[in-house]
């Protein structure tokens, strides 16, 4: 796992280039998220993965919509050849594994997208921006709120109907921006910018939407905070919202 399909580079910066040309004109024809449910975007990459600073760049520029809540979780399976990413985490790659058997697959790779816990912007997939970014839930989906006291973030939510089975409630914690200095690898003598690295990923509480939810949860520091409530699976991300 890990690996680049070899004729599967080439395929995915044309979707990417394509995905950011349908970006610029995303506001003439394509019904853009609304800002209280906005659209996830995992990406997983790696400082050690040559095909992914396009894709970092492009997560920076959609991250500036604020429509959309952008994370960047570095994976650590190309630490192995000479670069070890100082942001990589194995529960991320495990988080990505995850994705990958929920879907079927048998492989995993970088760069690549997954959108509200669905939608997969892989090399050659074909995904059209409507379908990418796919609007969370729909009009049944939980509200959720969250607000901000020092160190304390409190999480509020409603729902009008009951959650699938084993839905959580997930707290993540990201830096903004970090240049990083690449000394071996395949980016070797590259200083690359990173954007929305996530440095902490954990299940603070679960919820079946039969009744509110009210949770006070630790926050410490400075850094942004992302609640996402998700089926389990991991399956969709049915609300999320961010607190900066």
């Amino acid at each position: 796992m890990g690996q680049h399909l070899s004729d599967g580079t080439d395929k995915m910066k044309s979707s990417l280039v394509a995905f950011a040309v349908a970006l610029q004109v995303w506001p003439c024809g394509v019904q853009a998220q609304s800002a209280d449910r906005p659209a996830v975007i995992e990406l997983y990459t790696s400082q050690g993965c040559s095909s992914c600073p396009p894709a970092d760049a492009l997560l920076a520029q959609l991250a500036d919509r604020n429509d959309v809540i952008a994370l960047a979780l570095h994976v650590d399976y190309w630490d192995y050849i000479g670069w070890k990413d100082t942001f990589g985490d194995a529960r991320f790659t495990a988080r990505q594994k995850a994705y990958a058997r929920a879907a079927g697959e048998h492989m995993v790779y970088t760069p690549q997208m997954i959108v509200n816990g669905r939608a997969s912007l892989v090399g050659g997939d074909g995904a059209d921006l409507a379908e990418v970014l796919a609007p969370v839930g729909d009009a049944s989906a939980p509200d959720l709120s969250l607000s901000r006291s020092g160190d304390k973030l409190q999480i509020r939510a409603t729902a009008t109907a009951p959650l699938p089975a084993g839905t959580v409630v997930q707290l993540v914690r990201y830096i903004p921006s970090a240049a990083v200095a690449v000394d071996r690898g395949e980016n070797a003598g590259r200083t690359i910018t990173y954007t929305h690295v996530v440095q902490s990923w954990s299940v603070v509480g679960k919820w079946d939407g039969t009744a509110p939810l009210s949770l006070m949860v630790p926050a410490e520091g400075d850094q942004p905070a992302v609640v996402l409530i998700q089926a389990p699976g991991p399956g969709p991300i049915l609300a999320a919202a961010e607190v900066r």
